[in-house]
């Protein structure tokens, strides 16, 4: 997983954090809900950068 790949990963995931705060403050749902559905979104990017980078080692050990 390239170095940006993982900013904008951690990006969602702080974004996320913020959007669901400031939803519980304003007691907005729907803010609330976007808030974690990026923070979703984060960890999926995460999740396939690590399924990726394991196919990447996997691969290059077949080279071997």
């Amino acid at each position: 997983m390239s170095a940006e790949d993982k900013i904008k990963a951690a990006a969602d995931k702080v974004a996320g954090k913020v959007k669901e705060t400031a939803g519980k403050l304003t007691d907005n749902e729907r803010l609330e809900a976007e808030g974690k559905a990026d923070q979703v979104k984060g960890h999926a990017k995460d999740a396939a950068g690590d399924i990726k980078d394991a196919a990447r080692g996997v691969r290059d050990s077949l080279k071997d």
